[in-house]
């Protein structure tokens, strides 16, 4: 069975909205976009590229992968971030979207988002990699689909946002590697506390 792998840029009071953009996503009046420029160095890119070796496959809801695909798709063929991007397969969550036509290489899920996650786990390849993705992570951790977690923790405190782990659910997770960074940020990997 394939790996579920969320993997986030996540703040120390857990946020995960927008980090790459003051526009990327202002929901909720945030405006705090942006917030792990100062903290970029080569190793995120060293750790994006390894995630990106394990995986075939990326799982996102209808706003991230809209944002990932305006930003990615018109990239010049040759650019070391945009080729892998838009090779991957692409899987995204959504109920309104009728044409995949922003980025190459999707597949529309809708409906019964769970049960087709289960058989997109259970078809044959490499690891799924999520991104972003607030509420569709929100759905898979309420639901015990995740793998792991590859948490790239800043150290920041933004006050408020979206948070990776939905209000009210708790989720036991087992330390399974950590990794600083020269810029503070730290790689945290982390398994649902009984898995192997």
């Amino acid at each position: 069975m394939r790996k579920l792998i969320i993997s986030e840029f996540i703040s120390l009071d857990g946020v995960i909205q927008a980090p790459g953009g003051a526009e990327e996503d202002t929901d909720g009046g945030f405006t705090q976009g942006g917030w792990t420029h100062t903290y970029w160095h080569d190793d995120i890119g060293g750790l994006f590229f390894a995630a990106f070796s394990e995986s075939d496959a990326l799982l996102l809801g209808r706003k991230t992968w809209q944002g990932h695909g305006e930003a990615f798709d018109p990239m010049p063929e040759g650019d070391p971030f945009g080729d892998p991007m838009k090779a991957i397969r692409k899987y995204v969550v959504s109920n309104t979207l009728t044409s995949t036509d922003t980025w190459r290489n999707s597949t529309i899920i809708s409906g019964d988002v769970v049960a087709q996650v289960r058989a997109l786990k259970e078809q044959p390849g490499k690891n799924i990699l999520l991104d972003g993705s607030s509420v569709l992570a929100h759905t898979l951790i309420e639901n015990d689909l995740v793998d792991e977690y590859h948490l790239l923790v800043y150290p920041v405190s933004l006050g408020g946002g979206k948070r990776l782990f939905p209000e009210g659910k708790r989720v036991n997770l087992r330390l399974v590697e950590t990794k600083p960074l020269p810029t503070g940020v730290t790689l945290m990997r982390y398994v649902p506390e009984g898995a192997a």
